[in-house]
């Protein structure tokens, strides 16, 4: 008889740890689907930051920020990139960057650090190439001075993910061999997380993301031509583009970054949601609201989605945004609250 109540209790002591070891799996299963990257994008500015500018982002839920040192190029004839000069804002700059991130993470809010390029003259840094080999080399040997300078305070400041470029398709998809060695020279440096942020219509061609950590989409995708487009309008339009999102996604077995995402607050809003410079002089707060909601519908609840930074957010939170704008921060508008609850679930 004791014999048979050891052997009972044996058996009840290795179902009860059986069921101990599959519910500590579930609960940190559900944490990490759960982890998403909540993040803004955080529009440099000519001043440091405090608690007043970061307090706003703290509301909104949010756990990340893309932080975006500038360069410039003054004429794409002589491609030649300028960085860290004396023209620069201060948050573009190197030093702005380190401040602006030391004061994120007091209140553990997590960074990527994420240059980006200006043409002087206008134009669209997708197409720039240069049109002989030695302006090549120039362009190429001055973005690498630069993407390494960030990458060398990206490790300093211990920031979770680096963007090394931010759509530049025709420098990416023309000279290969040097975005290869770049990203090998990069790992040596910075031991974070790598990301590129390609265009929406840009990141099927891609060729090195088998080598980065993130497959990052600006996901300005088209996906209405409705005048005031409802949740299910948006949603409908996601259709085609989510199912080459996880053709990408399951070619190379990386998880989706949306770098950049969001909607301007106008009419139309999905019919091209990439043009900042229409001019346009009505207000539509709603079909803001409905384009967050239905791009948070798709794909946060999805295991290969990491998450996203929304376009954009500026420092002085109170003199920015408001319902009589019509431009991408969803700041003093209904898209601010929304993004909270969002962020908070």
């Amino acid at each position: 008889m004791v014999l048979i109540k050891r052997s009972i209790f044996r058996e009840y002591m290795k179902i009860k740890n059986f069921l101990l070891l599959l519910l500590i799996f579930l609960i940190f299963s559900c944490e990490s689907q759960t982890k998403k990257i909540n993040g803004v994008s955080f529009v440099a500015s000519r001043d440091s930051i405090n608690d007043k500018h970061i307090n706003p982002v703290l509301k909104v839920q949010s756990n990340f920020v893309a932080l975006m040192p500038y360069s410039f190029i003054r004429n794409v004839e002589t491609p030649k990139i300028e960085f860290n000069t004396n023209r620069e804002w201060f948050g573009e700059s190197e030093n702005g960057l380190l401040q602006y991130a030391k004061e994120f993470q007091k209140v553990d809010v997590k960074v990527m650090v994420k240059p980006h390029l200006w043409l002087r003259r206008g134009g669209f840094t997708g197409h720039l190439k240069a049109d002989t080999e030695e302006n090549w080399i120039v362009l190429e040997n001055s973005y690498r001075d630069y993407i390494i300078t960030y990458a060398k305070a990206a490790e300093n400041m211990n920031a979770e993910i680096l963007c090394i470029g931010t759509e530049l398709e025709q420098f990416v998809l023309k000279r290969p061999d040097f975005w290869l060695k770049l990203i090998k020279e990069i790992r040596e440096i910075y031991k974070g997380k790598l990301t590129y942020a390609a265009n929406w219509d840009e990141f099927k061609r891609i060729a090195f993301w088998g080598e980065l950590d993130f497959i990052g989409v600006d996901a300005y995708f088209p996906l209405t031509d409705k005048k005031s487009p409802t949740i299910a309008d948006f949603e409908l339009g996601w259709k085609p583009h989510k199912e080459e999102i996880i053709k990408i996604h399951k070619q190379f077995n990386k998880p989706i970054l949306f770098t950049e995402f969001g909607y301007r607050s106008i009419d139309y809003t999905g019919k091209e949601p990439w043009d900042s410079s229409r001019i346009v002089e009505n207000v539509n707060l709603e079909a803001q609201k409905n384009g967050l909601q239905a791009i948070h519908n798709q794909f946060w609840k999805e295991d290969w989605f990491a998450g996203g930074f929304v376009w954009k957010w500026f420092h002085a939170h109170d003199r920015v945004g408001g319902e009589k704008n019509n431009r991408f921060t969803p700041q003093n508008k209904p898209s601010e609250k929304l993004l909270k609850e969002l962020y908070s679930k």
